[in-house]
């Protein structure tokens, strides 16, 4: 297995192939410690928060099998045996007394040799194996190899098997993945019946459980070969390709009413998620997933989608009104930091991660100058009022009392098209906000912003 995983790996090296389609930036961290692993021959645990792309990872590594790859076609027979070395003796003696050219092969393919189990709930007969009763009844020996019920890692005998979330894996299931991971071997309820198992065994785990005494008995850890430590985008740009990606609105059904997402609108979204995982607020442990991120852009084009079609705005532009409705998508996907000295609601602990993320993004793309200026007007006692639902046309207007809103909406995006305008103003007037320079409030769908 581990020689059939290294050998296609090298062709792909050798092709200059792109070894792990869909994963993005991970290209100078986890990728080359994954691709040393493969070359050494491991068994491999993925550690990282949720939502790092570790099942991804996994479900991958099949590409590098053969893509089909025979064996015995014997019914009956719990393992897809090696035509040149059967493990089981109903293999054994079937290519021992058949001549060659009447053996049976079938054909096994790649997407078929992978598997994977959710470690919860998981008993050891599911993976490794047990007596079967059944067997017994009928007459079967309790010592022979018939009385046998195989479990998942048997029965992937020349295949890859995948262990999800191992710190919740039952220890005495994790006793039983010595011999697999050392000896390779299986040994159900101390009988000596031994099968050399070729498998290639994959874990999943977050740092907080798996280093955590007591969660993994350590001579399992210890015969771990690798183990790839995975990570959360090192940069915005990046957080950004994975949010399009994962969103997967390319090509939507809903294109009869088109969505046109501003380049300071997709920064903001990604920059939420940056800031709830260095927020105070959150459990760093817990981890803020990728899903956070996809989620929230899907919940702020869809809201975006239905102002243009209940305007006959085409495209639609998501503006930061827009974004009142990720509580629908967000809460839920954040897990408060209880020990903290905060007394914050998950909803209030959001809206001050939002508010964290226009800041930061308003400071980028519009310069400090006249802004005091617009802050004076807001003082004297204008007000504006903004909503998901108000046409962009009618921006023009809301805005004639407070020039230089319009101007400074002008510096973020020159665009002449309404709806652009209608997002570029709101950025600006919830930039004003979340610098502290003019205050905002909520009402049925609408947002006002005036003076402090």
């Amino acid at each position: 297995m581990k020689d059939e995983l290294r050998a296609n790996l090298v062709g792909a090296l050798e092709r200059r192939e792109t070894l792990f389609p869909g994963i993005e930036g991970y290209d100078d961290t986890v990728v080359p410690e994954l691709t040393h692993a493969i070359l050494a021959g491991h068994d491999i645990l993925f550690l990282g928060e949720k939502g790092q792309g570790k099942s991804r990872l996994m479900r991958l590594l099949p590409r590098f099998l053969d893509e089909w790859t025979p064996y015995l076609d014997l019914p009956g027979c719990p393992v897809h045996e090696d035509p040149y070395a059967p493990i089981t003796s109903a293999g054994k003696l079937h290519v021992a007394t058949v001549p060659p050219d009447e053996v049976k092969i079938a054909w096994w393919h790649r997407d078929e040799r992978y598997a994977e189990r959710l470690a919860p709930g998981t008993k050891f007969a599911d993976v490794v194996g047990e007596i079967d009763p059944a067997k017994l009844a009928l007459g079967t020996s309790m010592g022979a190899e018939d009385a046998l019920h195989f479990g998942l890692i048997p029965r992937m005998h020349r295949g890859i098997f995948a262990m999800n979330e191992l710190p919740d894996l039952d220890e005495q299931v994790q006793v039983g993945l010595f011999n697999i991971l050392e000896e390779r071997d299986v040994q159900i309820r101390g009988y000596p019946i031994r099968f050399d198992l070729d498998v290639c065994i994959l874990f999943s785990a977050n740092p907080s459980t798996y280093n955590r005494s007591g969660k993994v008995i350590p001579q399992l850890k210890d015969r771990i070969g690798s183990t790839i430590s995975t990570h959360y985008p090192l940069d915005r740009e990046t957080g950004m390709r994975i949010t399009r990606q994962e969103a997967g609105l390319d090509g939507d059904v809903s294109d009869a009413w088109p969505v046109l997402v501003p380049p300071f609108m997709e920064e903001v979204l990604e920059e939420i998620a940056v800031a709830a995982r260095k927020s105070k607020f959150v459990d760093h442990a817990s981890g803020v997933s990728a899903r956070f991120s996809a989620a929230n852009y899907r919940t702020m084009v869809a809201s975006a989608r239905l102002r243009g079609i209940r305007h006959g705005e085409r495209p639609a532009v998501p503006r930061i009104s827009d974004l009142a409705h990720l509580k629908a998508s967000a809460l839920g996907k954040l897990e408060l930091d209880l020990m903290g000295t905060h007394q914050m609601s998950e909803r209030q602990a959001l809206e001050a991660i939002v508010a964290q993320a226009i800041k930061v993004v308003f400071e980028e793309y519009v310069s400090k100058h006249g802004l005091d200026e617009i802050a004076g007007i807001f003082s004297k006692g204008v007000k504006i009022e903004v909503g998901d639902m108000v046409p962009s046309s009618a921006y023009a207007e809301r805005v004639e009392r407070v020039p230089p809103v319009w101007a400074k909406a002008f510096e973020v995006n020159p665009a002449e098209s309404a709806a652009v305008r209608a997002s570029c103003v709101e950025f600006v007037l919830a930039g004003l906000w979340a610098t502290d320079r003019i205050s905002r409030t909520e009402r049925r769908g609408r947002t006002g912003y005036e003076t402090r």
